[in-house]
């Protein structure tokens, strides 16, 4: 049997509503190369600090606090990203939900996961983001395997 050009296939993915255009080229792409799977959705951590105007830095008074909207966020993203998992026919385990940076936490997913395809959503509109965003110019940057960067439709 004759190995295929992709092998492991990474959809990094927001929770939008763009995300049913890109789920139908991931998913012709993944028949056609018979890739593995997995979806990865960041969530970037709360700032220990908020920074009001004329009030100065106000510190993070509970720290459990951000902790427990943390895992409210994992839990609702985790809900959202199911009916995906079913529509790409892969099991629940091959969604992954880090807290972190999102370019750095897809970037060493995809290295440690040995991913040779990371496909993500490209949505910019200002100046050299024009083409693909911050994240995604950042994957594109970063990455040691292929990017595919699929134009979200407005």
């Amino acid at each position: 049997m004759e190995k295929s050009m992709y092998q492991h296939i990474l959809l990094a993915t927001e929770l939008n509503n763009t995300k049913s255009h890109i789920e139908n080229k991931v998913k012709e792409l993944q028949q056609l190369t018979k890739a593995k799977l997995s979806v990865i959705h960041v969530i970037e951590p709360i700032p220990e600090v908020y920074y009001g105007g004329i009030y100065g830095v106000v510190p993070n008074l509970d720290a459990t606090d951000s902790v427990s909207t943390l895992r409210i966020l994992e839990e609702r993203a985790k809900e959202q990203l199911k009916p995906l998992a079913k529509s790409l026919g892969i099991k629940e385990q091959s969604l992954h939900i880090p807290i972190g940076r999102i370019s750095e936490e897809i970037l060493a997913f995809a290295e440690s996961k040995k991913v040779d395809l990371i496909i993500t959503g490209s949505h910019g509109v200002h100046g050299l983001q024009l083409l693909l965003g911050s994240t995604a110019n950042a994957i594109l940057h970063g990455a040691k395997c292929d990017v595919l960067a699929v134009r979200c439709r407005e």
